[in-house]
């Protein structure tokens, strides 16, 4: 990969990654919360994931792109889900959204390896 093919690639990627940043749930701990605290530190996980193999060279934008979307629709699902409840989201939820995570946590396996 050439230079500027590569500056291509790292400026789509923070791109998209900036464009599902306004999507993502908050980074920060929400205090009394755990099941959103861990569907929201899984989901910046696989951010760091998806970073660390672009910048690796293994997986490019295109993927990168497309794995962030689904991370921005899991995040854009727990928002819902936390409105519906008051700013909660119920155990059957938590469970919804960390097996979507999984899925998406394979896909990025996959990619990288």
């Amino acid at each position: 990969m050439n230079a500027k093919s590569t500056l291509t690639v790292i400026g789509l990627v923070i791109g998209a990654a900036m464009a599902s940043g306004s999507v993502m749930a908050q980074d920060t701990p929400v205090p009394g919360h755990p099941r959103i605290n861990e569907v929201n530190q899984r989901l910046q996980n696989q951010q760091n994931r998806i970073q660390n193999g672009v910048a690796d060279g293994k997986i490019n934008a295109t993927q990168a792109a497309h794995d962030e979307k689904h991370d921005a629709n899991i995040a854009q699902r727990e928002s819902a889900d936390e409105a519906k409840d008051g700013g909660h989201i119920t155990k059957q939820q938590q469970r919804n959204l960390n097996r979507s995570e999984n899925r998406n946590s394979k896909r990025i396996y996959k990619q990288k390896h």
